[in-house]
């Protein structure tokens, strides 16, 4: 976490000459963040250094985000060539940590962050981002056969895994349903409460550079289905209750939930092992014992019942969630 040799000089530039550079956080790709500190004010900077990353997109769905009237940080000052943001400071108070100390407020917080999901679908799709459909979401899930399989010690038939996720997801690329506006990474670590503030501006939101056109239940999976910490199955089932009566979305929606659900939950275990195999970050299997038992509440939807029956004859439950539970 040593700051960027350009960034004294970037903040100089912009007002913050002389201001300390402290360690923030970094990511699972080469994003780092640093808090700058100048007397009574602070600030935060990302680099987002190129040709690993590229700072534009930040910039651009942060620009949209506001216009549609929710919170993404405000972007201070730019150095997209050097891949450099400066940020307004959220604060500390992310939604993860506030749950975990006060857990009787998990229904009020997770009925505003499907609230904000509510307000981010009624606007028309942002323009020129790339869909996220079902070419993308059979895509995504060769992360679970080229590296999760393999560190299991499984070999599998690919064409069988695709015939069975094709059966489950085109009726869902099919239904109708969106596009959206898709964040992408919308969960408990990417949500900042923000003092002052109420409704849906009392949640600043954070990583949305990968900010797709998608369906609307795969935000919403994502923040009620987390990697990161457990999230009651009665929240989950009143949150899509809320999202359903909010939106007017019919019998299709659910549906789209849980294969979706399923999808991204199974697209994680194979990210979460390449960071481990390929990226040197083991901590991210403390992760797949949860990840297993979201998949494993998904697959028991009807709906999954061909992807189900893949998993039955040919990942064991040894593979499963006991293969980390020792991590």
């Amino acid at each position: 976490m040593i700051p960027p040799a350009a960034a004294p000089d970037f903040l100089a530039r912009n007002g913050w000459g002389g201001a300390r550079i402290e360690p923030l956080a970094g990511d699972a790709s080469f994003r780092r963040y640093f808090r700058i500190v100048q007397a009574d004010r602070t600030a935060v900077l990302m680099d987002a250094p190129p040709p690993h990353e590229d700072p534009r997109p930040f910039a651009a769905v942060a620009d949209w985000l506001l216009a549609a009237g929710l919170t993404p940080p405000p972007i201070l000052a730019r150095d997209l060539d050097q891949g450099m943001l400066l940020l307004g400071d959220f604060g500390d108070a992310r939604l993860r940590e506030t749950l975990d100390a006060a857990p009787q407020r998990e229904e009020e917080l997770y009925a505003l962050a499907t609230d904000v999901l509510i307000h981010l679908h009624r606007q028309p799709p942002m323009v020129g981002l790339k869909p996220h459909g079902l070419d993308q979401w059979l895509s995504e899930l060769t992360l679970f056969t080229d590296w999760y399989c393999p560190a299991v010690g499984i070999a599998v038939d690919a064409d069988a895994w695709r015939a069975a996720w094709s059966e489950v997801l085109t009726p869902i690329a099919n239904d109708g349903l969106g596009p959206v506006t898709v964040l992408r990474d919308y969960h408990a670590e990417n949500i900042m409460l923000l003092a002052g503030r109420q409704g849906i501006g009392h949640f600043g939101l954070l990583d949305f550079q990968d900010a797709l056109q998608g369906h609307p239940a795969y935000d919403l999976c994502s923040v009620l289905e987390d990697a990161r910490r457990d999230v009651s199955p009665q929240i989950e089932r009143m949150m899509i209750d809320r999202y359903v009566a909010a939106t007017g979305a019919d019998a299709r929606f659910e549906p789209a939930y849980w294969a979706l659900a399923a999808q991204r939950n199974t697209r994680i275990l194979g990210v979460f092992t390449r960071l481990w195999k390929r990226d040197d970050k083991p901590h991210y299997l403390e992760f797949q014992p949860r990840m297993w038992g979201l998949l494993e509440r998904d697959l028991a939807h009807p709906a999954l019942a061909p992807v189900r029956a893949w998993f039955d004859a040919h990942i064991p439950p040894k593979a499963r969630a006991p293969a980390w539970n020792a991590a």
